[in-house]
């Protein structure tokens, strides 16, 4: 039996620690990957965006153990986080106003044949609401802060304007892309307290990884 790939733990891109910024550079990844915009906790969009990703996400797996003869672990869901004014994030955080990707990582050898089957398989059974907005799409970010957030996400602001307007900065560094979340825990069974969230930030300039 074939030993099962779990990209957490190869990519250093999944690597964080909570209370250290870390500068990493972070290879061209491609995901499934659906927008949305308004409050994560109240959209509609949200909440069918994530009942479109999932079963896309595991028939691609089961494809890739039966087909290639290669398992692998599903991986966190993910999100791309921006706004009009980024206040909306470290100050305000007016959810109202967030316009968000959902994403859920996938193994290179995953390709658009394969994820074209697999909407075609996910259609037949159950066709969720917002399957046919879903996409396979390489994300380009490069150099970024990355931290380890652990605690509910509306505790996470003082750590982005830490993040934001004292260790970027201080490193030559600006910001440049989008937000980007990266849910380590099952919102549905970790208590808001313990919830693990890898935040990151795409950034420019010279500071060394």
């Amino acid at each position: 039996m074939s030993e099962k790939t779990d990209l957490k733990k190869s990519l250093d891109a999944y690597q964080a620690k909570s209370g250290r910024f870390r500068v990493v550079d972070v290879p061209d990844l491609q995901y499934l990957k659906v927008d949305g915009h308004g409050d994560p906790n109240t959209s509609t969009a949200f909440a069918e965006a994530v009942e479109s990703l999932y079963p896309l996400a595991y028939t691609c797996k089961f494809a890739s153990k039966r087909a290639l003869g290669r398992d692998y672990v599903v991986m966190p869901l993910e999100g791309l986080w921006w706004a009009d004014d980024m206040d909306t994030f470290t100050v305000a955080r007016d959810k109202s106003r967030w316009d968000w990707t959902l994403m859920i990582l996938q193994p290179d050898w995953i390709d658009q044949e394969m994820f074209a089957s697999a909407v075609e398989q996910v259609r037949a059974k159950s066709s969720p609401p917002r399957l046919d907005d879903v996409r396979l799409e390489t994300l380009s970010e490069g150099r970024c802060v990355q931290t380890l957030h652990v605690g509910p996400f509306d505790a996470e602001a003082e750590v982005l304007a830490r993040m934001h307007d004292e260790f970027i900065p201080a490193g030559g560094l600006r910001r440049v892309g989008k937000h980007h979340e990266i849910y380590l825990s099952d919102l549905r069974r970790v208590a808001p307290e313990k919830r693990r969230t890898i935040l990151r930030q795409p950034v420019t300039g010279s500071a060394a990884p």
